[in-house]
């Protein structure tokens, strides 16, 4: 089996979509006639990883064995080392591990958490990751909160995207969202607050002591990311698990975080080297004694490419995130995920399990 040709597309789930809110695929054809599919960070419509893909990876990787994945896409991320290593390379790298994995399952005729040696579950809770709340009031922030409750999920995130130029903007505010969101769930549901990095190392204290006080499970990346020093720093003075790492792009950063103090990490399939990255960052996790949860916000590839890892996962802590309920990116799936009493299923089909309709992939397609 060779690699025959290599395809890297936005796709724009709507007609009025601007091209930052597109995602960004990958498929990868062989001579078999099997198809992988692949997903990149979508970070400005992926437009950086797609153009690497196209003009710089997929001519290393034409009239290759698929199945060497590893070994190409390490030998890629050398090459080119100089466009990064973090960042746009690795979210290229990310959404072609994923398309050579959904590969070898098809080429195997087993689902990808057979490749791995099994799954512990194939029916995985969720949490409801909420974005938006720096700019809601009190109000709409439970009433968003509230419709997000339908879906059953385990335990929900209050995520507030804040202008990362300005920090501790409105502490007392944001402290009253947490509160108003545990007093409408009850003491005993689990919630989660994700900063976004929009705190100085003091201002993530004085908010990390108060979500102790309303029982909230983790607080996620209070300072800039880019901070691992600070980012441990906070972890070290609160109780409540601080958890980073969704702007990690390799195991060297990631090990920085846990070496910093950071007890929960939160790589991201889509940018972290895909399936053989985020299996990496299992092995170190489990080896440093830190939780692993990964980030995911992309509701297709990247989040059942990320499924496939948590069933695999012995310490499996906290559900996975699902950031995006509505219908939109259903289209182009013949079998797009759902959940189902509060529970995604893996299926025992090849690879991912996905089924494109390809006449509507076509139809939203966007070439770079």
């Amino acid at each position: 089996m060779k690699i025959t040709k290599i395809d890297a597309f936005q796709v724009a789930w709507a007609p009025g979509d601007k091209p930052s809110q597109r995602s960004a695929f990958v498929r990868v054809h062989t001579d078999d006639g099997l198809i992988g599919n692949g997903e990149a960070s979508p970070m400005q419509g992926g437009l950086a990883s797609l153009s690497m893909i196209k003009h710089d990876i997929a001519p290393l990787l034409i009239g290759q064995d698929p199945l060497d994945h590893a070994v190409l896409l390490d030998q890629a991320i050398h090459t080119l080392v100089k466009l990064g290593p973090e960042g746009a390379l690795t979210g290229a790298l990310a959404a072609l591990d994923i398309a050579l994995w959904d590969l070898k399952g098809k080429y195997t005729k087993l689902p990808i958490y057979k490749l791995f040696g099994g799954a512990w579950k194939t029916a995985m809770p969720f949490y409801a990751s909420i974005g938006g709340n720096g700019d809601r009031g009190v109000d709409e922030v439970l009433r968003v909160v509230e419709q997000r409750l339908k879906d059953q999920p385990a335990a929900i995130k209050i995520r507030f995207d804040n202008n990362r130029t300005t920090l501790d903007t409105d502490i007392p505010h944001d402290i009253a969202k947490a509160r108003a969101v545990r007093n409408l769930v009850g003491n005993s549901f689990p919630l989660a607050f994700d900063a976004n990095n929009c705190y100085t190392t003091g201002g993530a204290i004085r908010v990390g002591r108060a979500l102790e006080d309303l029982g909230f499970w983790w607080f996620e990346e209070p300072v800039q990311h880019y901070h691992v020093k600070a980012m441990g720093e906070v972890a070290r003075a609160l109780d409540i698990t601080v958890s980073a790492g969704e702007q990690t792009y390799t195991l060297p950063a990631l090990n920085d975080l846990i070496s910093a103090g950071v007890r929960m990490v939160q790589p991201d399939i889509v940018k972290m080297g895909g399936i053989t990255g985020l299996l990496r960052c299992a092995a170190l996790a489990y080896a440093h004694g830190v939780e692993l949860v990964p980030h995911q916000t992309q509701p297709m590839i990247g989040h059942t490419a990320n499924l496939h890892i948590l069933a695999a996962q012995l310490h499996g802590t906290k559900p996975a995130e699902w950031n995006d309920p509505s219908t939109r990116t259903h289209a182009i799936f013949e079998n797009p995920p759902k959940p189902i009493a509060g529970l995604f299923h893996l299926s025992e089909e090849p690879g991912l399990g996905l089924t494109i309709n390809e006449a509507e992939l076509t139809k939203r397609r966007v070439d770079i």
